[in-house]
C-alpha cells in the first residue's frame, strides 16, 4: 500500500529526522520518502501490519500536525 501524507509544521531537517524516526518505528513500513519543500511524506507499507491511520497517529504523537 502507498499513501501520501501532508504535514503542516515540518520546517527543517530536524523535523524531517523526527518524522522519519516516528514512521520507521512502525512494523510494516517498507519505505518512506519525505519532501521538505512540499511538506509531503510518501510511505509504502504493508497494510497487513499497519494502517494509514496508525501512521498518522505516529506522526501526531511526535508533535506534528497532519493535514
Amino acid at each position: 500500500m502507498k499513501s501520501v501524507i501532508k504535514v503542516l509544521n515540518m520546517n527543517n531537517s530536524d523535523d524531517i529526522s523526527n518524522i522519519n524516526l516516528a514512521i520507521s518505528n512502525n512494523q510494516g513500513v517498507i519505505a518512506c520518502q519525505i519532501n521538505g519543500d512540499t511538506k509531503e511524506i510518501e510511505i509504502i507499507y504493508d497494510d497487513y501490519f499497519i494502517t494509514v491511520d496508525n501512521l498518522i497517529e505516529s506522526i501526531e504523537e511526535a508533535g506534528y500536525a497532519v493535514i
